[in-house]
């Protein structure tokens, strides 16, 4: 039977960054951006709220999808998928949606002069940051697409290695407290094989801890039944890492120190927090988990440029104006993702080249 909480929670995360995007034009961090505008701290704050549990909440879904995908397909039928769902929409994005973004950035940052074909040589052959935001070689958040294809590689290795040993594992009667004790290595592995913040640890980590664990019927029941005080850990520790790493004196020693283990925390709490409220109130189907649920990964492909695109545009308008110069380009950019995907999603070909399933042209399709 399939698991629409998965599905519903999967494109609420996604829906959620175009917001979180267009809120690090004004990063107080000093992180290079593909438009920049000044620090803010307020609006900076979404960042740091959404940031611990945001992505890593994609990765845990991956691994429970995988372990019920592992089910109807053999691992090389698995990886053949990942190739099409992952690799091709990876290539198809840092080559053409990575290019026009980075050469937005260079025109809005650096004042760059050149024709947009012109900035193509840029990009591939400017290797700075790896932020794009000076107009160089960027993967942009198609980062997620290569890390989730590189974990899904190494998860099969893993589980034919575990399989050659005889090695079984079997999810019974696990206590809330351990459920709880396994966020302590997050704390661990945030910097190991880290790259711009992203440590592949970290993410294999937490797919396979939705394979072996959050894939299990009686967890997420256990989540469902204590989520109203999972939530408020999560609250609490979120709030408090926000406010640790916005506001309090980082010259202090012990603040770096603390931040990391309540941004750990807000990861954990919250990924089991949304685990188990999706479980117990967003576990049917309905229209729209079935529009979003078609749409959700050519949103993610899409969403990006427009900010960019908009925020760009807009900057000469709205530039004494902070509040329209965030909300209109946001809203601005959620109807232009669902009117490009709505486009995208009747060819064949754009389909393919984002790892998406065309719609059904008949006269029942949802």
């Amino acid at each position: 039977m399939r698991r629409y909480y998965i599905d519903n929670l999967r494109w609420g995360a996604i829906i959620v960054l175009i917001i979180y995007h267009a809120a690090m034009a004004w990063n107080t961090w000093s992180e290079p951006n593909y438009i920049f505008f000044e620090s803010n701290q307020i609006i900076s704050s979404i960042v740091v709220i959404f940031s611990p549990f945001l992505m890593p909440l994609l990765f845990v879904l991956a691994g429970i999808s995988t372990k019920y995908a592992l089910k109807k397909r053999s691992p090389k039928q698995y990886l053949l998928e990942r190739v099409k769902k992952l690799l091709i929409p990876f290539l198809f994005g840092t080559l053409t949606i990575m290019p026009a973004m980075t050469y937005l950035a260079d025109c809005y940052n650096y004042k760059y002069t050149g024709s947009f074909l012109q900035h193509y040589k840029v990009f591939f052959t400017k290797f700075t940051d790896l932020t794009g935001a000076d107009g160089g070689f960027s993967m942009g958040h198609f980062w997620f697409l290569i890390f989730l294809f590189i974990i899904s590689v190494l998860f099969i290795i893993i589980l034919k290695v575990q399989k050659r040993i005889k090695l079984k594992h079997k999810i019974s009667n696990i206590s809330i407290t351990f459920i709880y004790l396994l966020g302590i290595p997050l704390i661990l592995f945030h910097e190991l094989l880290s790259i711009g913040g992203k440590s592949i640890i970290e993410y294999l980590y937490l797919f396979m801890i939705g394979y072996y664990i959050l894939s299990n019927d009686d967890v997420i029941k256990k989540l469902s039944t204590h989520r109203w005080l999972i939530l408020s850990v999560g609250i609490v520790t979120t709030f408090t890492n926000t406010y640790l790493f916005l506001w309090a004196d980082q010259t202090i020693p012990a603040i770096p120190i603390i931040n990391t283990i309540t941004r750990s925390l807000s990861e954990w709490f919250m990924l089991l927090a949304l685990m188990g409220i999706s479980n117990s109130y967003f576990y049917k189907a309905s229209n729209i988990t079935t529009y979003m649920s078609q749409r959700s990964f050519m949103f993610y492909i899409l969403h990006y440029i427009w900010i960019v695109l908009f925020q760009y545009l807009m900057s000469g308008f709205f530039i004494d104006n902070t509040f329209l110069l965030f909300i209109v380009p946001v809203v601005v950019s959620y109807i232009v993702t669902f009117l490009s995907c709505e486009v995208c999603i009747r060819s064949h070909v754009l389909c393919f080249l984002m790892g998406t399933k065309t719609i059904r042209k008949t006269s029942d399709s949802p």
